[in-house]
């Protein structure tokens, strides 16, 4: 027997009652197996909680080892550390194997204590860089004594030109588990901004301090000015390591394919994004051509904007993009509820000859619904359309949602996706590459905004804007239409530019604070309307909201197992279960297959004896995950079926809660959780039906703290397929589709079963508020076989041939804009080829 490898990875302290201390990292040792031992510097045994799990990202590195891969990570927790502080003692953490041993970790007390105190102040950097010529630096501080004390400086002390913006991340507080401890209005996120151009010094420092600990975080601007400068970009696309991707992608996609893969990697995203924007645009001679089509559909639109002092130069551009319209069957209706006559004066002076645009000046100003409402009631069109004063549109943006209403007449409510831009108009970035119509997604978050096109009938149904909802006025209208209408239509295209500025909401997130409080009330007040009792927060994260639906019963709840061996891995699964669970009406249906080993037996026997709703079924056939899951199904009891790996650990205790109240509801029939690596990373959430041409998890290997792209690893939202891994289902729905097809295996029969829930009309949602760990193939190993891999390879082309049409199409809760080489959500290169497919099919056999 032999220590092969050790590192430890994370130290990480925890400023709780108590104080604790948690040591992570994976040890490779030959032969038996190892063990850890704790003692305090006198060589006392400490009480200690030592746990072994996989680490596939450690397997993947070194294949060598994926024989221990079931024990490669370890974990030792302390608790009581103050007290272990206070007795002036140490600690050194051991690896045992035979008659050798290594020092994991040796902390004398002073040191235990240094490290105690700096977890009362903890912080992250999310974002570091350059945007539009200004330095951005996003982030978060949390100080758990309350003190909250954070500055910025040079290098030398002084104060800098920026700006430091505090804000409400109660997502910080819910993330690090430290919820309850740290109060509701406590501004631990942060923004510092500064131009470039107006800071001299070589770094900004972040002061961090309390009465305990002063910490200092250094950022180089030197780093960053590289980072962005020519020659950092070059080194990025095409320095030392890079030559093994270039070279490969030459060999695949040949001269041209590297240089657009070097141009990928060379410009900055925000100029990847201008280059995609500009390629996207229609050339004069298509906006000619638009121009003179003549559809067989022409309604009139009205579009309402109203004024309240604005810039010239804004409005100068707004009305350009609105006159420059290839469609030109308009009008635009302007309520100037302006305390200055310039508005006013301008549109008169350079558009008062033309008959489309139509300006009503407002005696009183009496906020942005009543003035909005004031435009609306100046319009004669079938349609109406909303726009802000300071934004503009793209010159087709008419023509694509009437040529919309004619491929289908019936729609009541069109939206397409948007950007940013600067305050000239100049730069786009951060593009909204929104799914098509995704009410649960709408209801966390208003992903809808701009540009949207309202059939004025059902605006009259509705009603229109609520003064009491100023602020979040178009949430609360975009909710009461849906109420009303499912005929929505979204276009994949950016054919609104949103304008920031230190005023908007789209640049500053604290400029319309008030509209956080209307959001919550239009939410509020929807779930009513639609008969559910809701509990909606504020989740702090720019502007989401996260909603608990009240249960309108407490049905019996099967939760299905299926279990090979691996005794202690399915011991820490229920243990988490009957720990943390807060909802009672549950049983567990362990379904039992082709175990070995007795301890595994007597487990199962000793669960029986201890809990009444623990039970054991046994399939007596080969491994097949659909058929064992449709087996444990008729043995259940339960009204709703919780489809659960044995290599999950629960984190939120009401998760079973949570998702049953999206679950009961009629319009939905499963419900999937947010599933994390051991490390914290994200493994699922959500999973997106075309990526590598089959399917695959969207945001993964995010970190737990990261909101994903446009908030998808945050809020609540309809999606294509969930993993099994943790599935909530309506069995009654299972049962009407005729569960699992066991014709998939292995791979594929979630995502399977999902889509042809989708097929009953029936909603998946993704929950990510319901968090569990997921030691992911523990009890099944790796597809590392060839018996392995060309059984999965018949699953890929049994998925593809039968889902044929669905992959054609798309996946309406993706953006046709994004990716599906991998689930990043970035932007979609032109010639894109995943690696993954040729890989699968090396012969280039076509499915």
């Amino acid at each position: 027997m032999s220590i092969q490898k050790v590192v430890v990875d994370r130290e990480e302290y925890q400023w709780v009652p108590g104080g604790s201390l948690t040591v992570q990292g994976w040890k490779a040792v030959e032969g038996e197996k190892a063990a850890i031992e704790v003692l305090d510097d006198k060589g006392e045994p400490v009480k200690t909680e030592v746990t072994f799990f996989l680490r596939p990202d450690v397997v993947k590195r070194y294949p060598a080892y994926a024989a221990q891969a079931d024990e490669l990570g370890f974990r030792v927790k302390l608790d009581e550390l103050e007290n272990f502080i206070k007795a002036g003692k140490g600690i050194k953490i051991l690896l045992k194997a035979g008659n050798e041993e290594k020092t994991l970790l040796e902390r004398d007390a002073a040191e235990l204590e240094k490290g105690w105190k700096a977890a009362s102040i903890q912080y992250y950097v999310d974002f570091c860089g350059l945007e539009d010529r200004r330095i951005m630096i996003r982030g978060w501080m949390l100080d758990l004594t309350g003190e909250n004390d954070l500055s910025v400086t040079d290098e030398n002390g002084n104060e800098v030109p920026g700006v430091l913006n505090r804000s409400l991340r109660p997502d910080v507080a819910e993330n690090l588990g430290l919820e309850g401890r740290v109060p509701e209005n406590t501004e631990s996120g942060f923004v510092f901004s500064c131009p470039r151009s107006e800071f001299q010094g070589k770094k900004l420092v972040f002061h961090m301090k309390n009465t305990l600990v002063e910490k200092c975080h250094e950022i180089s601007m030197k780093k960053i000015d590289f980072q962005y400068s020519k020659a950092g970009r070059l080194k990025k696309a095409i320095g030392r390591g890079k030559l093994a991707e270039n070279k490969e992608i030459l060999k695949k996609r040949g001269i041209t394919g590297l240089l657009d893969h070097v141009k990928d990697n060379y410009f900055t995203d925000e100029e990847q994004y201008q280059r995609w924007l500009k390629k996207k645009r229609p050339s004069a001679w298509e906006l000619h051509r638009q121009s003179k089509r003549t559809f067989d559909y022409e309604p009139l639109i009205s579009i309402v904007i109203p004024l309240y002092n604005t810039p010239q130069e804004y409005l100068r551009k707004l009305l350009q993009s609105i006159t420059a319209q290839s469609y030109g069957k308009f009008e635009l209706c302007l309520a100037d509820g302006s305390t200055k006559k310039g508005p006013a004066a301008f549109v008169k002076k350079f558009y008062g000859n033309d008959p489309r645009i139509r300006l009503k000046h407002l005696k009183l100003n009496a906020g942005i619904s009543e003035n909005t409402n004031e435009a609306i009631r100046m319009a004669t069109g079938e349609f109406l359309m909303f726009a802000d004063h300071d934004d503009f549109l793209e010159p087709d943006a008419l023509y694509e949602m009437v040529r919309a209403l004619n491929e289908n007449r019936e729609l009541d409510l069109i939206y397409t996706d948007e950007d940013l831009c600067d305050e000239k108009g100049e730069c786009f970035f951060a593009p909204r590459m929104k799914p098509d119509f995704n009410p649960d997604f709408l209801r966390s978050i208003n992903y809808i905004c701009h540009l949207v096109l309202v059939r004025k009938s059902l605006a009259e149904e509705v009603g229109l804007l609520r003064k009491q909802c100023d602020g979040a006025q178009d949430y609360d209208f975009l909710l009461r239409c849906i109420e009303k209408t499912d005929r929505v239509y979204h276009i994949p295209k950016v054919l609104y530019h949103w304008r920031v500025s230190e005023t908007s909401t789209a640049g500053n997130q604290d400029s319309k604070t008030y509209a956080i409080d209307a959001g919550k009330l239009a939410l509020t007040e929807h779930y009513a309307r639609l008969g559910y009792e809701a509990e909606v927060e504020y989740t702090g994260i720019f502007i989401m909201y996260r909603m608990r639906l009240k249960l309108k019963s407490q049905p019996l709840v099967t939760i299905l197992i299926p279990n090979k061996d691996q005794a202690e891995t399915l011991a820490n699964c229920l243990s988490s279960i009957y720990e943390k669970t807060d909802y009672p009406y549950f049983e567990i249906l362990v379904v039992e297959n082709n175990s070995e080993k007795e301890e595994t037996f007597a487990y199962y026997e000793k669960m029986k004896q201890e809990h009444e709703n623990f039970h054991v079924v046994t399939y007596q056939g080969g491994f097949n995950y659909s058929a064992i899951n449709n087996f444990g199904v008729r043995h259940a009891k339960g009204e709703y079926l919780l489809f659960l790996n044995n290599d999950t650990e629960v984190i939120s205790p009401f998760w079973i809660r949570e998702m049953l109240g999206f679950c009961q509801r009629e319009d939905t029939a499963a419900v999937g959780a947010k599933l994390f690596y051991p490390d914290g990373l994200v493994q699922h959430c959500g999973v997106v039906v075309g990526i590598a041409n089959y399917a695959g998890h969207v945001q993964n290997f995010k970190t737990r703290r990261d909101n994903g792209y446009f908030g998808r690893l945050r809020a609540v939202q309809d999606i294509s397929a969930v993993t099994a891994a943790c599935m909530l289902v309506k069995r009654s729905v299972f049962e009407e589709i005729g569960g699992f097809d066991e014709s998939f295996e292995v791979a594929f029969n979630d995502v399977d079963l999902c889509l042809r829930i989708r097929e009953t009309g029936k909603l998946i949602v993704q929950d990510p508020n319901v968090e569990l760990y997921h030691y992911e193939s523990k009890s099944r190993g790796y597809e590392n076989t060839p018996e392995k891999l060309a059984r999965f390879k018949g699953e890929v082309i049994r998925f593809r041939k039968r889902w044929k049409a669905f992959l054609e199409k798309g996946d309406p809760y993706y953006s046709p804009n994004l990716t599906l080489m991998n689930g990043e959500c970035t932007l979609r290169k032109e010639h894109e080829i995943p690696e993954e497919w040729e890989k699968l099919f090396p012969d280039g056999e076509e499915v």
